[in-house]
Formats: C-alpha cells, structure tokens, sequence
C-alpha cells in the first residue's frame, strides 16, 4: 500500500488547482455569490473544463472521453471550487449514463455537444414524492407511434434552469411484480418541451438546483436509452463513484477554512500570546486536521476500490456519509476559532458553512447511505 501520490498524480492536481485559480474563481468573483450563475458563464467554465477533458472523464479515450482512473478524477475533482465541481458532476454523470445505456448512432448524434461542453446537461430522477429509491417514480413515458408523451415532475436536479438536454428516469408500466418499470429517455429541449425553475437554497447559490415540469411533453422514439428495466443498475454503478467525489468537495471546503484557522491563530492575540500557543487552540487544531484527512483518504480508498474492480456499495457509502459529517464539523470549528469574525462574510467562512451543509444530501441522503453500508456489512436489507 502506497500512500504517496505519482509525479503524474501531483501534475494533475497542479493542473487542476492552477486552471481554478486562473480561470474559473474570476469568474466566480465576477458575479453575485448569492444568485446562480447566468448561463453564459457556465458555458464559459465549462469550456475550460472541456480543454482538460473534464466534462467526459469516465468515458474510454475512444469515444471522446479522457479516460480517467476514478481516483485520478478524485484527485482533480477536489481542487476545483465546489458550485463549479457539482455542476461538473450532473454533465459528467449525464454523459456517462447516457453513454452506458445507447446505441452507436445514439452516442454520435447526443454526446459530442455535451463532451464539447456547448451544451448543458442533468440527469431528472428525484421527484417530490420519490428520492432514494428510483423505483418509486411517477413520471410516466405513454409510448404511441410518434414516441413518447411524457408527464412528470422533476426536483432538486443540478444545472435543471439552465439545461438543453435532460437524461429522465420514468416509468412505462409495470414489472412482474407489479412494481413501476423504470425507462430512461433523452429529453432534448431544442425538440420537446418542458419547463424550468430554479430553487433557492441555504447554499452553493451560485449554482443552478432546480426543478423540471413535464407536461404532455413529446419525446422522440430514437432518444429512448436502452432496454426498459436496465435504468436501476446504471444508476447505482455512477452513484458509487459520484458519492466520494461529493465528499471530496467537502474537503475542498474543510481545507480552506483549516487554512484560514491556521493563520488566524498565528496573527490573533488573546490573554497576552497569540491564540495558537493556548492550548485549547492546538487541540481543535489538531482535531480539524485529523477530520480532513480521514475523510480525504476514505474518499481516495473509494475511488480506488472503483478503480480495482471491487464492490464499492459500502466503501463509496461510507466516504460520503463520513467526510460530509465530518467536514461540516470541521468548518463549524473552525468558524468557532475565528470567535465573532467566524459569522462574518469578509472571511467567507459563512459561505463554506452553508456550501457544506449542501452535500449530504445529494446522491444520497446519508441517513440513506448508512443504511447502504450496513447492508453491505450485514447481508440483510432494511429498506425492504
């Protein structure tokens, strides 16, 4: 076991942090922190993120894509502002399931604008009475003999407003078992309908979370994805690698606000010495540090048990659960070391406060995921 990162590993994230730094915090800075970015900025970010192969790294050399190691993609994915690295993950995933469940023709006619990064794209499976399990969804595709006519509605989807094409779970009827047969549809809005909104939250507001309505919208029988039924699998395969990737996004939050702890408590004085020689300091310190690393490294573990072939229900469970609690402790105490300038906005410890707080919920509750982990550990299933 090797803990230390290849020349080609530290080039990467060398690469990655100098392409944030220089390309898409300016841009970031440019615009309100608390509205979502306008589309043409996102368009901007993405095409840096394209340059770098970015927007398809799952996907094998040979059909576009950069070909990507899981872990290597972690590597990156970490150093990339948060808002920015969610909204990279919702094209990502899109592209990457779009590819896993199409056709050749369908992979050359949909994919190249969305690896180019001249298009956006999501991926609509939470709806307002159906979340952690894809088989409780009530968007329905009625097939005829022009294609599809879907009815639904769609919530809580990263990049939805500002979206050109939306990859749908619904269902088309029912299994053997009488439960709702799940069907994956390309919905293209320069050919079907549908309708946008943004939903405003506690954070990563310059992001784009929202809702879609589908109203007897029209979809063509060529963008129907795979057999009818396949959709669950695909989607636990991608879920397994984007949940230590959100986790690492909460170690990009953790590390700032550890940074900024750490030299606040060589400037700040109290009681006659600089705060960072009081014991207690030391101590929370020292207590921050070890949250960040043990939640960095279960994310890597993750990754690169995906990498390996392994089984990483458990694993990339756990990553999620451990570094987003963690990393919301983590910032909390940092905050708290920073006494009254820890609720300011100059410091912009605030704002990781509330970005953190974002991501135990996305691809996987994590009172969901603990579930997941213990199944795994157990044998037994306790959603069912």
């Amino acid at each position: 076991m090797n803990f230390e990162l290849t020349t080609e590993q530290k080039q990467l994230q060398d690469s990655a942090r100098e392409m944030s730094r220089r390309d898409i915090e300016p841009i970031l800075k440019h615009h309100d922190p608390d509205k979502p970015l306008p589309k043409e900025a996102m368009l901007e970010i993405f095409a840096f993120l394209a340059r770098m192969g970015l927007l398809a790294p799952r996907l094998p050399e040979e059909h576009g894509g950069a070909g990507l190691k899981m872990l290597d993609y972690g590597l990156i994915f970490e150093q990339l502002p948060p808002v920015v690295a969610i909204a990279l993950l919702a094209q990502d995933v899109t592209i990457s399931r779009i590819f896993a469940e199409s056709s050749e023709e369908q992979r050359e006619r949909l994919l190249p604008s969305l690896v180019d990064g001249t298009r956006i794209c999501c991926t609509g499976t939470t709806e307002p009475d159906a979340g952690s399990n894809p088989r409780e969804v009530r968007t329905r595709a009625v097939e005829d003999a022009d294609g599809f006519v879907v009815t639904g509605r769609k919530m809580w989807i990263s990049n939805a407003a500002i979206c050109d094409v939306i990859n749908i779970t619904c269902i088309d009827g029912v299994d053997e078992k009488g439960r709702g047969r799940i069907r994956r549809l390309v919905v293209d809005s320069a050919e079907s309908a549908f309708t946008t909104a943004e939903i405003p939250c506690l954070g990563l507001r310059q992001g784009h979370l929202g809702e879609v309505l589908f109203e007897g919208c029209r979809v063509p029988k060529r963008n129907a994805l795979g057999a009818s039924g396949d959709a669950a699998r695909v989607l636990t395969l991608t879920w397994n690698a984007n949940r230590p990737l959100v986790g690492l996004s909460a170690v990009n939050m953790a590390q700032k606000a550890f940074d900024a702890a750490l030299g606040y408590a060589g400037t700040r004085k109290q009681f006659g010495k600089l705060i960072g020689g009081h014991q207690l300091v030391q101590s929370r310190l020292a207590e921050i540090d070890a949250q960040i690393t043990t939640s960095r490294l279960l994310c890597y573990a993750a990754l690169d048990a995906i990498d390996q072939g392994h089984r990483a229900n458990g694993s990339s469970a756990m990553a999620k659960r451990y570094s987003t609690t963690a990393c919301e402790r983590a910032i909390t105490e940092a905050m708290q070391l920073h006494g009254a300038m820890g609720v300011a906005r100059e410091t912009g410890l605030e704002q990781l406060y509330r970005d953190v707080r974002m991501l135990p919920i996305p691809d996987g509750a994590n009172n969901i995921l603990e579930l997941i982990q213990g199944r795994e550990l157990t044998g037994l299933d306790a959603f069912r």
